[in-house]
């Protein structure tokens, strides 16, 4: 029978992925046989004629597993499957089989397995699922992953701690993630002090890195879904900052940061010429990320050649510059199969990380 985990949240992008990640890493050092399983999941994906979830995709791209996909997620939430299930149309399947014996299946298979929850605690009841209820029903011992702070980690973790209780999972240990470094001394003592008379065992994650948190030309390419065009051997590049370019070209150029996405109006041939010429020179082309094109109006022929002769990553998008920059700003990067620059920081930097030996013994 696999030693199992359940790596459940208080919320969205709290980096349960990152964690689970960095816990196959870990575990395959010491475990001949690491399995993963994602019970239920809302990013659906098409693979191999399969619906997975995006989570169980990556897991599986990264780690060699595609020959388990099929159960690795077994129950995906596709686009309608919330109002299939409320209008009866979903009667004859039973969630929790699906999901009982896929685990039980990969239990037989694996030494260790790792099972990631979707979102917040009560994520998936409205299908009569949650996190905390299929926690209970495959008998797994859960961490709750959680942001950094000290009142906000307290109040979300009793919130969630209600539902588990409530369902009867057992709650063994909270790691606290996107550690800031220069607080975690004092973030980590008053947090124990919260929860060791609860019996849960407080663990450090990882420090926010912007690496992890911030989106690649690829996640850009997928959010406004269109291609990205130029060199796309630049699809996995990290951007760090995100500007408009709504002033001058000079003061354009002179005010550009390290790894810049530039955001620029159709019309605006003379900054695209200029940004298309310099993305040639090395200390540039580590400034110059790529572009988004944004607006109605046509971008010249001339300027449409030499930015395809440059090779300069590039989207064309037809909304305003202001409605871009917008869609930007709100959205939040999640970590795909496709990010390998993401996944190869995540491998190097677990070891100083995650302390797998804290979390090991609270199975």
């Amino acid at each position: 029978m696999a030693k199992k985990i359940f790596v459940a949240a208080t919320g969205q992008n709290c980096g349960k992925t990152t964690i689970s990640i960095s816990l196959m890493h870990h575990a395959r050092k010491k475990y001949q046989r690491v399995g993963f399983v994602k019970p239920f999941g809302p990013k659906v994906l098409l693979y191999n004629d399969f619906m997975v979830d995006m989570d169980a995709l990556l897991m599986a791209k990264a780690f060699g597993m595609e020959e388990d996909i099929a159960i690795m997620s077994p129950v995906a939430l596709h686009k309608d499957f919330t109002k299939d299930y409320l209008t009866g149309k979903l009667d004859d399947l039973s969630l929790s089989s699906c999901i009982l014996e896929a685990v039980q299946e990969l239990e037989k298979k694996y030494d260790f397995l790792i099972i990631e929850g979707a979102g917040h605690g009560g994520v998936g009841a409205v299908v009569g699922l949650s996190n905390a209820k299929v926690a209970n029903l495959i008998g797994a011992p859960v961490v709750m992953v959680t942001e950094s702070g000290i009142g906000k980690v307290i109040d979300a973790v009793h919130l969630n701690m209600a539902l588990f209780q409530r369902e009867r999972a057992d709650v063994r240990g909270v790691i606290v993630n996107k550690l800031i470094p220069s607080k975690k001394e004092v973030t980590r003592k008053y947090l124990k002090q919260a929860f060791d008379p609860l019996g849960v065992k407080v663990i450090d994650g990882f420090d926010y890195s912007p690496i992890l948190a911030n989106p690649t030309l690829n996640h850009i390419s997928k959010l406004f879904g269109l291609p990205l065009q130029g060199d796309l051997s630049e699809k996995s590049r990290i951007i760090y900052n995100i500007q408009l370019g709504a002033a001058s070209s000079q003061r354009v150029i002179d005010g550009l940061l390290d790894s810049t996405l530039m955001i620029v109006t159709s019309s605006r041939d003379e900054l695209l010429v200029t940004l298309s010429s310099l993305y040639h020179i090395p200390s540039f082309k580590e400034k110059i990320a790529g572009l988004v094109v944004a607006g109605h109006g046509p971008v010249s022929k001339i300027t449409q050649q030499i930015l395809k002769d440059s090779k300069i990553p590039y989207i064309r998008v037809e909304e305003t510059t202001a409605e871009v920059f917008s869609a930007l700003s709100e959205d939040v990067a999640k970590i795909t199969f496709e990010d390998q620059e993401k996944l190869e920081w995540i491998m190097a930097n677990t070891n100083k990380s995650l302390d797998f030996e804290a979390i090991e013994s609270l199975l």
